[in-house]
């Protein structure tokens, strides 16, 4: 099979950067006075500039020479289609068709899986009003005002970001909480000041089997059961979101309380679906449509904007072009809006499960860079933290900044200030501080030639670091689901530029197994001498430990 190395695009790529690897982008500003109109594209709600990125018009010609070549255009149709690109596990991949507000058919195998969104919708709308109007009544007949969601990874972590990012949005009829971790800390943590008779439980599990997610619901039911005396109490306090709806009934929830997501939805692209629910009992439903209209909005954008144009694709040329043409190993997300503090945590599994390969979906091993480790956090905190490593290390490490306009909590002086340093922040990772100007400043404060010859060095900023701006006009539902979309379609350009497969996850799985088979070794004291030394010693001295 022929390496995405040998394409004459990939080979006009690797010349270029070594022949522009030496430039800086101060100098390709101060050539081009139209740069950023050249390297930006606006949206409907927010911006995107990449004119800080080491690139030029041959660059980004390339780049999408590149994704012509690799047939981007042709894998984006298919997956919008049906087809079964997931070829690991012979799946579609249609996360699409969730927010699918066109309604507009799409047959898997003969089935129109539009119906059987919309159908599933219209259940999730009944059962958050029921919810919501206080109808749904727990086991002595109290409303619900708190939902707990249990599950781990997508099933966890994109409902969480969103309720965390549109907090602003909540009438507090309802709060939600979630519980991830199989460490009794947490779920000790969020039960303590819950009332179980107000409490409603989502068990989140795509297949219905994940021991972290079951651990929690076994103890979450005797929580309740606990408090009502009855097993009954179950049926009132707790329901399923699973592909796996036989599982769900095995377990013991009834089939009215189980809600739908399907294969061909992978976990980590799942906030679109059932695996939503937390996030529309506490907004509203209408909030949680919002939110698929805006991905769907960045599905048509992605679908129909010529390459050159199109966000997603432009922020996986990007990518592709700083991590495996230009080495750069990381790459840093940070919002500059207090709403978005999960938002790096969220894209992190997002990019990092899809994309983290060796292997091409053909089985030959990569001879080239792939995806960079995704980390980051809030703007303001991070300059009292990592900036001082984006700005002065020897690694450069990439970075998308995300800022809104209007605040959803306008205090007045605050917002002014955060985007001050927000748009400070991009302009010295790009232009830095030379010798020169380090030493005209220090010169100028009247500093002595000897203090100046040692304190110089320590103050050069070398500048050339790359960022993206994503500049939304606010965050709100609608923007959230935009912006969440174009990185699950930047994820997806990535993986088919870089030839790999974005939607499977073994590497999750091969840890899984080992420790359900140490479990059971836990659970009966025992050991099974074929683990490695280390392994054999560390589990041996775990239970010693534990008998004293």
């Amino acid at each position: 099979m022929q390496s995405r190395t040998e394409l004459p695009s990939w080979k006009k790529l690797q010349s270029h950067a070594d022949a522009i690897k030496n430039t800086h982008m101060r100098d390709l500003f101060a050539q081009d006075k139209q740069r950023f109109e050249h390297f930006s594209v606006e949206l409907n709600r927010f911006l995107l500039d990449y004119s800080k990125n080491l690139i030029t018009q041959e660059t980004m010609e390339s780049l999408v020479e590149l994704a012509k070549e690799t047939e981007v255009e042709a894998w984006r149709d298919a997956m919008f289609q049906g087809e079964r690109i997931n070829k690991t596990e012979n799946r579609a991949v249609l996360h699409t068709v969730l927010r699918n507000r066109s309604k507009t058919p799409v047959y898997l195998d003969g089935d129109n899986v539009t119906e059987q969104v919309e159908a599933e919708l219209a259940r999730m709308e009944a059962f958050v009003s029921q919810v919501r109007r206080g109808d749904w009544k727990g086991f002595t007949g109290k409303p619900i005002t708190d939902v707990v969601n249990l599950g781990v990874g997508g099933s966890n972590l994109g409902p969480q970001m969103v309720t965390e990012a549109l907090k602003n949005y909540s009438d507090h009829s309802i709060r939600t909480h979630y519980v991830s971790n199989v460490d009794g800390t947490q779920i000790a943590e969020v039960l303590r000041p819950l009332n179980p008779e107000n409490v409603l439980f989502i068990v989140s599990s795509k297949s219905f089997s994940t021991t972290e997610t079951l651990t929690n619901a076994q103890t979450a039911m005797r929580w309740l059961v606990s408090a009502a005396f009855d097993e009954k109490a179950i049926g009132k306090h707790f329901i399923a979101v699973t592909a796996k709806p036989e599982k769900a009934q095995e377990y013991g929830f009834d089939a009215q309380n189980i809600y739908q997501m399907w294969n061909w939805v992978g976990g980590r692209f799942s906030l679109w679906s059932a695996i939503g629910l937390p996030i529309a009992l506490e907004f509203g439903f209408e909030k949680f449509i919002e939110l698929l209209e805006g991905a769907h909005e960045m599905d048509k954008h992605f679908q129909n904007a010529p390459l050159s144009q199109n966000a997603p694709v432009l922020m996986a040329l990007i990518a592709v072009w700083n991590t495996t043409f230009l080495g750069c190993q990381s790459h840093a997300i940070l919002p500059y809006d207090q709403t978005l503090h999960m938002l790096a945590e969220y894209l992190q599994q997002a990019e990092m499960e899809s994309n983290g390969k060796s292997v091409t979906w053909d089985g030959e091993k990569v001879d080239y860079s792939t995806v960079a480790s995704i980390w980051g956090g809030l703007g303001i905190n991070g300059q009292h933290a990592f900036y001082q490593y984006l700005h002065q290390s020897k690694n450069v490490v990439p970075a998308d900044f995300i800022g809104s306009i209007e605040s959803v909590t306008p205090v007045s002086g605050h917002h002014e200030t955060l985007m001050a340093n927000f748009f400070a922040q991009t302009q010295a990772l790009m232009c830095g501080v030379d010798e020169d100007q380090v030493r005209n400043d220090l010169e100028t404060k009247g500093r002595q030639p000897d203090f100046i010859d040692k304190l110089a060095p320590h103050k050069i900023h070398s500048g050339n670091r790359p960022t993206n701006t994503i500049l939304l006009k606010k965050l709100d539902s609608w923007t959230l689901g935009a912006l969440v979309a174009m990185y699950e379609h930047k994820i997806f350009v990535q993986g088919i530029l870089l030839k790999i497969c974005s939607f499977d996850q073994w590497g999750v799985e091969l840890g899984k197994g080992l420790a359900a088979k140490i479990q059971v070794e836990l659970n009966e004291g025992i050991t099974n001498v074929a683990h490695d030394s280390s392994t054999l010693n560390l589990i041996q001295f775990y239970q010693r430990n534990q008998l004293k």
